[in-house]
């Protein structure tokens, strides 16, 4: 199904969850840097804290009353929309049903779930029925982990073609996590031994590669010589992103491996650092202290605009391959909320208005929007270049 069918919907973007923190964020920049012709509309189960979300805005938006939980809710929506975007999450509780609202609809969707198990998850029950509505299931369209799965993608443009490419990323960041993030973070944690369960299921259920070969290896504790910076495995979702960019496109070459590492800084800060995250996972696993933990971020709250004036991020990644080497950056500021809504946002803008390759189903950013969602970045302050 092209874009082109969906185009008699009554609404180009819809926005679930645009009363919480992040979406509020993703309102403004969508009112303020969709084309006066995009059609908005905002969705929630409040009807009147949509109405004063809506009354901020510099434009007239759509209101829609439904509730995340609620299929035939969800389905009147998705079928009322081109592109569906969702904040609401932990994805892995609340997530399923939107999804499978678009993929029935023919939906594009967009989330920012950093949750590994909720993206295999919903490979498994939901990409095969996207691939044959056309929908396109885009996760992971914040900082985790469009990024890393586009700054990987601009460093591949710059190597040869046809040859084993090797990247290495390494992540510097500045910046406060936001109740959600915090959510989810520790329910990955917590269900650490399930995810890989079902990450074993999808891995038999994909088709297997026949001539190409693809792999994500985890990082080591070391000095990096070019930065003389420590750096750290970083077990995120981004390299699980960037090697199914990888798999779907043909110019990752022959060959590619992807390694994904934290920046920590000195000795001492690197051993803080692995041993708060160890202190987290262990305290992860125990309900009374995770429930403390949520506490002290509570759902829907968030940095203040001074602290996100003062957050950034940089991904430095290096890329070597055909005899040749070459050293990119993807860089921005505030990671964990301007630029994850701008990013977002941009990234249904793109969906709406964009002449993007034919795919459907559950795809990536690189593979769904590449380009044409860089250049946008690009123009939006995010900075990729070539050192």
């Amino acid at each position: 199904m092209a874009r082109n069918d969906r185009s008699d919907r009554d609404y180009d973007i819809a926005l679930l969850g645009a009363t919480g923190f992040t979406g509020g964020l993703i309102a403004r920049y969508l009112a303020e840097h969709a084309p006066p012709t995009t059609r908005l509309a905002l969705a929630g189960r409040n009807p009147a804290r949509l109405e004063s979300v809506a009354a901020s805005l510099a434009r007239p938006v759509g209101i829609v009353r439904v509730d995340a939980g609620d299929p035939a809710g969800l389905a009147s929506l998705a079928g009322s929309t081109r592109v569906l975007v969702t904040t609401v999450g932990p994805y892995l509780d609340t997530g399923e049903p939107v999804v499978a609202a678009c993929a029935a609809a023919g939906t594009d969707y967009l989330d920012l779930t950093g949750e590994p198990e909720f993206l295999d998850l919903m490979y498994l029950k939901h990409h095969a029925t996207a691939v044959h509505s056309g929908a396109r299931l885009v996760h992971a369209c914040g900082f985790d982990s469009m990024p890393h799965d586009l700054g990987a993608q601009f460093t591949v443009d710059q190597l040869p073609e046809g040859v084993p490419l090797t990247v290495r990323a390494a992540v510097r960041v500045n910046g406060t996590i936001s109740g959600g993030t915090a959510a989810s973070a520790l329910g990955i944690m917590a269900r650490l031994r399930q995810g890989n369960a079902v990450h074993a299921v999808r891995t038999q259920v994909e088709p297997a590669l026949t001539d190409r070969q693809v792999r994500s290896i985890p990082g080591r504790v070391h000095k990096d010589p070019d930065s003389s910076r420590w750096l750290l495995p970083m077990p995120t979702i981004d390299p699980l992103i960037v090697a199914a960019s990888a798999r779907a496109l043909p110019r990752y070459g022959p060959d590619f491996t992807y390694c994904h590492q934290l920046a920590a800084g000195g000795p001492a800060r690197t051993a803080a650092t692995m041993a708060g995250v160890g202190v987290l996972f262990g305290l992860a696993h125990l309900p009374p202290a995770r429930r403390a933990l949520l506490r002290l971020r509570p759902a829907g709250s968030g940095p203040t605009e001074a602290q996100r004036a003062a957050a950034w991020f940089s991904v430095r990644f290096v890329g070597e391959g055909g005899g040749e080497r070459v050293v990119t950056e993807v860089a921005g500021g505030d990671p964990g909320y301007t630029e994850t809504s701008k990013m977002i946002s941009e990234a249904a803008l793109s969906l709406v208005h964009d002449e993007l390759p034919p795919t459907s189903g559950q795809v990536t950013t690189a593979v769904a929007l590449g380009r044409a969602l860089r250049l946008r970045l690009q123009r939006a302050g995010i900075v990729f270049r070539v050192l």
